[in-house]
C-alpha cells in the first residue's frame, strides 16, 4: 500500500480536521521513529496516518474495519500494530511497530494538546513541560497517561527522549501543523 491509497481510505471514513490532523501527527511521528530505528520508514508512515481511520465512521467497530481492510489487502504488519495501539484491547506486542505506535499515539495528542493552549505552540516547548502537564490529570483529561507509560517501556526510551524526539519532528512541521 501506498500512501496514497492510504491517505484516500482515511479521508473516505474521517471528515473532521482534529482527527485528520491527529493522523497527520501520528504519521510524521511514525515516519521518523522508522527512519531513527532503521526501518520501513514509509510502512510505518502509513500504519500512523491509518491507526484511527476507522474512528469517526465506525466507533463502535474500531479498529476492527481499518485492521480488516488492510488484512485484505496483504498488510498484516500493519494490520498487527493497529490492532494493538490500545493495551486493553489485549493484542500481543510483537515487533517494534507496534511498541512505537503504543508509545506515539497517545502522547502526540497530548503534546499537540500542549501546543494549543501555549501562545508560542512548540516554540520553546520542553520535556519538562510537557512532563508538568501529563501530572494535570484535568489538562486534556481523555488521554490515558498509563498508556503513555506503557508504550514508552516498551518501545525501550527514556520519557524525556521520547518526548524530545516528537518535539523535534513537529518543530519540522509546526506551519502544516497549525502549532507554531
Amino acid at each position: 500500500m501506498n500512501r496514497k491509497e492510504a491517505r484516500t481510505i482515511l479521508e473516505n471514513w474521517t471528515k473532521t480536521e482534529s482527527l485528520l490532523r491527529h493522523a497527520r501527527s501520528v504519521e510524521l511521528v511514525m515516519e521518523a521513529y522508522g527512519e531513527h530505528f532503521g526501518e520501513d520508514a514509509e510502512q510505518w508512515a502509513i500504519t500512523g496516518m491509518l491507526h484511527d481511520a476507522d474512528y469517526e465512521a465506525f466507533p463502535e467497530e474500531h479498529p476492527h474495519k481499518i485492521v480488516a481492510l488492510l488484512r485484505e489487502k496483504g498488510e498484516d504488519t500493519m494490520a498487527h500494530a493497529i490492532a494493538a495501539h490500545y493495551t486493553k484491547w489485549g493484542v500481543s506486542y510483537e515487533t517494534l511497530l507496534d511498541k512505537a505506535l503504543l508509545a506515539c499515539d497517545e502522547l502526540t495528542g497530548f503534546i499537540i494538546a500542549c501546543c494549543q493552549v501555549r501562545p508560542q505552540g512548540i516554540d520553546r516547548l520542553t520535556p519538562k513541560s510537557v512532563k508538568k502537564k501529563l501530572k494535570q490529570k484535568s489538562f486534556a483529561a481523555k488521554v490515558e497517561r498509563d498508556e503513555i507509560e506503557t508504550g514508552v517501556k516498551l518501545l525501550g526510551v527514556e520519557l524525556d527522549d521520547h518526548i524530545q524526539f516528537i518535539i523535534n519532528v513537529f518543530e519540522k512541521n509546526k506551519v502544516e501543523l497549525g502549532i507554531g
